[in-house]
């Protein structure tokens, strides 16, 4: 039945429409989700073990929440999901400033126009998109702006004394009654202005500048928290999270595909991009692992965390630089280049925080060590481990290339050269050919010149060839000619 036909109260009554609070609503439409197979908080990816599993716990207890994670881990992406948990619409006293239920009135507005107009109350309908309300929580913060306060200007107008509670223009929460209310980064919110939340969270009633409402708000609180707050900024006053009924520990992904995922869906690329510029697999790995390194480098602060945006907009970055080389060639098409991972520094350096021995380094000499460090890890994957000591007599997998090198000038790779360049001098060196066809036979051809240069980084990061970064470009030689270079 189509309920939002109805406009008044005593037809809503005649319909058999029956109420529910919203976390009722909540609870009923999972389970109603859970019993059809259907997935429940799409888009969210690298949690369906873990932090979503006890959110719908959560919900199914009908508790408050708390999302308690490092930036970055979709804490409010999935408050925000949680809207496709309610109903479609639900029915309000038309006029209420506090969405009240006909059912359940609960402001002197409401209240009083049920009494005078009966069944004849006008009632209007709410859909979902409009329940869900979020504030984040910053110093300047007050009990007036989340809970209310004595308005001088309508006590004016409406000619009432201070003592009239009409006087009152209610707040935030107050406004958001049968609502979704997110409270991000709690800890930052003054401890004052928590202990104004204990009340509506357990009693359900208000005080505002003397008068004492019994408002027993219908309110499904949801919190984010950082635990680098808790010794930077702020913390939660013991008394509020006793007050809140699950805490859910959100986390990074825990592995490169999940990550790929996150950065696929979030990157919002344009669609010129999408078809211009090739993305090779291992460069989309390189990408995620550069996040990896990041969270274990003894220069990036660990409690800090590296926020998925991180990888979301170095890609981002990555594809601007091929683009922008690919427009200054007047080409057509391009494909991502190893080198083109300079371009991502940028992305890099805005979204990690030092510590002091970083901050030493330099954030720019930290973000492409991290690129470099990302090599480094997915080489040792892909080919054979390059030993430290090498006996004499014995043959390894990269004599031929280190030879090669040896007995030519090397290979100088300029970022603004064209494809059918830089895969000419690429093709140059071809012991590296040979090495991609005995240890990654299954490389598709138009990766092949990205796994080329990738070799010659991870030889040159593990001492077996040098590279020497030019103005505009790179440069691979033989160790002992670098040294030459250098020394004469």
């Amino acid at each position: 039945m189509d309920y939002t036909k109805i406009t008044t109260f005593g037809a809503l009554k005649a319909s058999g429409y029956k109420p529910k609070t919203i976390k009722e609503e909540l609870r009923q439409n999972l389970i109603t989700k859970i019993s059809k197979g259907e997935t429940v908080f799409t888009g969210v990816h690298g949690y369906e073990d873990t932090v979503i599993p006890e959110l719908e716990r959560a919900i199914l207890s009908k508790h408050n929440i708390n999302f308690l994670g490092l930036r970055g881990q979709a804490k409010t992406r999935l408050a925000r999901l949680m809207v496709n948990l309610l109903d479609e619409y639900v029915p309000l006293v038309e006029g209420s400033e506090i969405n009240d239920d006909p059912y359940q009135p609960i402001s002197r507005y409401a209240l009083e126009l049920l009494k005078e107009k009966g069944d004849d109350t006008p009632i209007g309908w709410l859909h979902r998109s409009d329940r869900f309300a979020e504030k984040l929580a910053t110093p300047d913060v007050t009990v007036a702006d989340l809970i209310g306060d004595v308005d001088p200007i309508k006590a004016a107008n409406l000619r009432l004394s201070y003592a009239d509670d009409r006087v009152i223009h209610f707040g935030m929460i107050p406004r958001a009654n049968r609502s979704i209310f997110v409270i991000n980064e709690l800890p930052d919110l003054q401890a004052r202005i928590q202990v104004a939340l204990f009340n509506i969270l357990q009693e359900g009633d208000i005080q505002i500048r003397g008068f004492k409402l019994r408002l027993p708000l219908d309110v499904q609180f949801v919190f984010t928290a950082n635990p680098e707050d808790y010794t930077n900024r702020g913390s939660i006053v013991t008394p509020l999270k006793d007050r809140i009924g699950s805490q859910i520990l959100t986390h990074y992904p825990t592995s490169i595909e999940i990550a790929k995922a996150i950065t696929a869906q979030e990157a919002n690329l344009e669609a010129a991009q999408k078809e211009q510029i090739y993305i090779p697999e291992l460069a989309q790995e390189l990408i995620e692992q550069i996040s990896f390194e990041a969270r274990n480098s003894e220069y990036v602060d660990e409690k800090s965390g590296v926020s998925a945006r991180m990888s979301i907009t170095a890609f981002q970055n990555l594809l601007s630089t091929a683009e922008l080389r690919m427009l200054r060639n007047g080409a057509s098409e391009t494909a991502v280049r190893l080198s083109d991972f300079m371009g991502i520094v940028p992305a890099i350096t805005g979204k990690v925080e030092l510590v002091y021995e970083g901050e030493q380094e330099g954030a720019a000499t930290v973000a492409v060590q991290l690129i470099e460090n990302a090599v480094k890890s997915l080489f040792s994957v892909l080919f054979p481990k390059i030993e430290k000591l090498e006996k004499e007599n014995e043959r390894y997998p990269y004599d031929d290339i280190v030879r090669w090198f040896s007995e030519s000038e090397g290979i100088e790779l300029s970022d603004e050269l064209t494809d059918a360049d830089y895969e000419h001098i690429l093709d140059q060196a071809t012991p590296v050919r040979a090495l991609i066809q005995q240890y990654q036979p299954q490389t598709k051809p138009e990766d092949r010149y990205f796994l080329t240069e990738f070799i010659l980084w991870g030889l040159a990061l593990n001492n077996k060839l040098s590279k020497y970064r030019l103005g505009n470009g790179l440069q691979f030689q033989d160790n002992f000619q670098h040294y030459l270079r250098n020394n004469l």
